[in-house]
């Protein structure tokens, strides 16, 4: 699926700001922060402002068209992947990784309780697989 049909099927009218970003997060499986959007957005497009990076993700996010993940002590990182699944963040390098979640287990409590699940955010903390094996040697 491309930045412009991602839009389109959550009915956001593609800009060449919103498809910048959208395209980004897209191709990112680094779950950025607004200032590393922003810090390699400016570069192709010279004119492009931090504000306008917030208002869009805002917009991205109010139409659930990306994922925000908060973490990281409150700091917000987006996920353009918006099928569910779990993260798992490291405590010693800072990364966040995608991980399975079972969603035949969320789609069961549904029913069951009367709830229909739109969003969840499930993450694990601890050490990542690359720091473990730095710190044993």
């Amino acid at each position: 699926m491309t930045a412009r049909e991602h839009l389109e099927k959550y009915g956001i009218r593609p800009s060449v700001q919103r498809l910048a970003v959208m395209q980004y997060l897209m191709n990112s499986k680094t779950h950025p922060t607004v200032e590393e959007i922003y810090a390699d957005l400016v570069k192709e497009i010279p004119t492009l402002s931090k504000t306008t990076v917030y208002n869009t993700l805002d917009l991205l996010v109010a139409n659930r068209a990306v994922t925000q993940i908060t973490i990281e002590g409150g700091k917000a990182h987006y996920d353009g992947f918006t099928h569910i699944h779990s993260h798992f963040y490291c405590n010693e390098c800072g990364k966040i990784f995608d991980m399975p979640c079972d969603e035949k287990h969320l789609r069961t409590l549904e029913p069951k309780n009367g709830f229909i699940i739109e969003s969840t955010q499930l993450y694990y903390t601890g050490i990542c697989p690359e720091c473990r094996s730095k710190n044993e040697n």
